[in-house]
């Protein structure tokens, strides 16, 4: 029986995705430096520690675990971050990439699913984006990601693989069993900041930016839960075992919340205020962006299952109480 190989498989959407896969009876292996991941959070699947740009473990892998399909996650995600040191992002994002399509090229792997995001857009009319909405990405977080769509489609122009991309707008949630959840350290992700916030580990939670051309003046994005996001990645690797022709799809539910709406929400889950420092933009960010997925439902037959800002903010925010060692308060769950 063949194998997936799933990089960066013990961060937080990828450890998710692995979860999935394993339930369903996959055979999967894990590559992940640790680097933000955690080694616990992978469970029922082969690990191994190490960097996707390492050629040589990598190619060990594929030939030891029959390989057939390969799942990306590995990459660094922070926008601000890639604003002061794009040459971090372009070496991990987009270097180890190329190294990793090299890899396949020589094992003879020929299904891909690439780990994009809604950043190679940039800046959109109506702050709204479909798959042919021009890319025009505004910081080297997008750029180092559209990079990387451009090789991964070149190769498999050549006919020797076939690929989904998939363009993540704004993760957010927990598995709501709360087996596993978000633990990247210094975390920048909205909802992961204000749970943080409501939990006390953190002073306060920070708006950047109030005078943003939306209804309450703060940036507005379409925030997806991690489950339905996985759920998307099974149905993009049963699309291409099928036969099926390579594809680029937004993931997203399609409509939006301001950031003024998330803490409100994170407010109402925890009961009680949050204290809220209103700061300057920070570059690199945009007004809106929410996605027009028809295409994701349409081609993959994907239904999302958490559609509801107050279920995401439930399980991220139950998984905060539990790293913090209490349980959410009952009052907050109904």
């Amino acid at each position: 029986m063949n194998s997936v190989l799933v990089t960066g498989g013990a961060g937080y959407i990828g450890s998710h995705t692995v979860q999935q896969l394993v339930e369903r009876g996959d055979r999967v292996v894990v590559i992940d430096n640790l680097s933000t991941g955690f080694r616990e959070a992978v469970r029922g699947a082969s690990f191994v520690e190490g960097n996707v740009g390492d050629a040589d473990l990598v190619a060990r892998v594929l030939e030891a675990h029959r390989v057939d399909a390969v799942l990306h996650f590995a990459a660094h995600t922070v926008v601000p971050e890639s604003m002061s040191d794009p040459l971090k992002y372009y070496a991990n994002n987009t270097g180890n990439t190329r190294s990793l399509l090299a890899c396949c090229a020589q094992a003879r792997v020929d299904k891909f699913i690439f780990s994009s995001t809604a950043a190679v857009y940039g800046t959109t009319e109506a702050g709204i984006a479909d798959e042919d909405t021009p890319t025009q990405p505004i910081n080297p977080y997008g750029r180092s990601k559209l990079m990387s769509e451009t090789m991964l489609r070149d190769w498999c122009a050549t006919g020797a693989m076939r690929h989904v991309i998939l363009r993540y707008f704004n993760v957010a949630g927990c598995d709501p069993q709360g087996r596993i959840g978000h633990s990247t350290p210094e975390a920048t992700l909205l909802i992961k900041v204000a749970c943080e916030h409501a939990v006390g580990k953190r002073p306060c939670v920070a708006i950047y930016g109030t005078d943003y051309d939306t209804p309450d003046g703060t940036g507005v994005r379409d925030f997806i839960h991690v489950e339905d996001l996985a759920a998307a990645h099974l149905r993009a690797l049963d699309h291409l075992r099928e036969g099926g022709a390579s594809l680029t799809l937004n993931c997203g539910y399609g409509h939006g919340y301001s950031v003024r709406e998330v803490i409100h929400a994170v407010a109402r889950a925890a009961g009680h205020p949050l204290n809220v420092l209103e700061l300057p933009r920070r570059p690199g960010d945009i007004p809106q962006l929410i996605a027009r997925s028809d295409r994701l439902r349409r081609e993959l037959g994907w239904e999302p299952c958490y559609d509801d800002l107050d279920v995401i903010v439930r399980t991220a925010l139950s998984w905060e109480y539990r790293l913090a060692g209490s349980a959410l308060p009952t009052a907050s769950v109904a």
